[in-house]
């Protein structure tokens, strides 16, 4: 009977103790992921707080392509009201198709690329979308780290009893890998 008892509370003491550390785990790689995706937040309200200098300079020189403008704006604000981490991919999607297109027409117009302001604003944009892409990258990574650890036995079982379920992963809109089309003929 004693060595019934030790045997009993040996086992609940190593599957509670695994619980305890599955948890904490769990708990950790959940922080992480929340982390990772403020640090693609941060990286996108830089984005937004350059656009904006970026239109004003080159507005001086190309006042006939407003509509790509207005388009930066009302995609600025759309991920400004957006509420999840999906809804503020969808509105980053949209504010990188507006920015492709004011890139491609200051391809066109090889004189803005003369101006110090643009030049700078555009290296700092260009850095810009570099982090973007890394932070990124590390979000992604953190959610298949997630992922895998809550699809493993047993912690699989232990996840879905406390909660803890699979992240989304960041992924490019449809369509994103086509290059914008510009018209300037308008």
């Amino acid at each position: 009977m004693q060595k019934t008892l030790v045997v009993l509370v040996t086992v609940v003491v190593i599957v509670g103790g695994y619980v305890w550390l599955t948890y904490n785990r769990l708990i950790t790689t959940n922080e992480t992921i929340s982390s990772q995706w403020a640090q693609v937040e941060t990286q996108y309200q830089r984005r937004f707080d350059l656009i904006p200098s970026l239109v004003e300079s080159v507005k001086g020189v190309m006042i006939q392509e407003q509509k790509i403008f207005g388009e930066l704006a009302e995609a600025r604000a759309h991920y400004a009201g957006a509420g999840s981490s999906n809804q503020k991919a969808e509105a980053a999607t949209q504010v990188e198709g507006s920015f492709a297109r004011l890139l491609a027409i200051m391809e066109n117009y090889p004189q803005l690329k003369s101006y110090e302001n643009v030049q700078t604003l555009m290296a700092q944009l260009e850095g810009t979308e570099n982090r973007i892409s890394v932070e990124r990258k590390r979000y992604n990574d953190s959610v298949k780290d997630f992922n895998v650890m809550i699809k493993r036995i047993p912690a699989k079982w232990i996840a879905s009893s406390l909660g803890f379920s699979e992240k989304d992963y960041f992924e490019a809109m449809k369509g994103s890998e086509n290059a914008p089309k510009v018209n300037l003929q308008n």
